[in-house]
């Protein structure tokens, strides 16, 4: 990201339904880049699925919301837990202008990659200055 702040995390909102989950809530560990051309946000999700991952994307707030499942096999019990499991729900507020029809998201080996294309009025661009001799 550059210097300006072009997204922000917000705190996480707890919701009726949060309170009344008897598991744990897991919070994934995001990086967000900044190009010329987009915004880049990729969270770590190990142990879930593309299905159950929902990305929304409204009034300059993208969401991510979602669960990790248990990684127990069978009657194995667990001796050391380092990954986290659970629902998990992260938002974020985007100062960039954002071309909301051209987000797109990719769940790969583990990882959550959201693309955010800037809109063309919102990328750097070079002023050709003109010589009047």
């Amino acid at each position: 990201m550059s210097e300006q702040t072009a997204m922000e995390r917000r705190p996480e909102k707890e919701t009726p339904m949060d309170r009344a989950r008897s598991n744990a809530v897991y919070v994934p560990n995001v990086d967000v880049l900044e190009t010329p051309e987009e915004l880049i946000l990729v969270a770590d999700l190990p142990g879930t699925s593309s299905n159950s991952i929902d990305v929304r994307y409204e009034d300059g707030e993208l969401t991510l919301n979602g669960k990790v499942e248990e990684r127990s096999p069978g009657t194995a019990r667990g001796l050391l837990r380092e990954y986290g499991v659970g629902h998990f729900n992260r938002s974020f507020t985007i100062d960039e202008q954002i071309d909301a029809a051209k987000i797109s998201a990719e769940y790969t080996r583990g990882v959550l990659t959201v693309r955010l294309p800037k809109v063309e009025a919102a990328k750097p661009r070079t002023i050709k200055v003109k010589a009047r001799d």
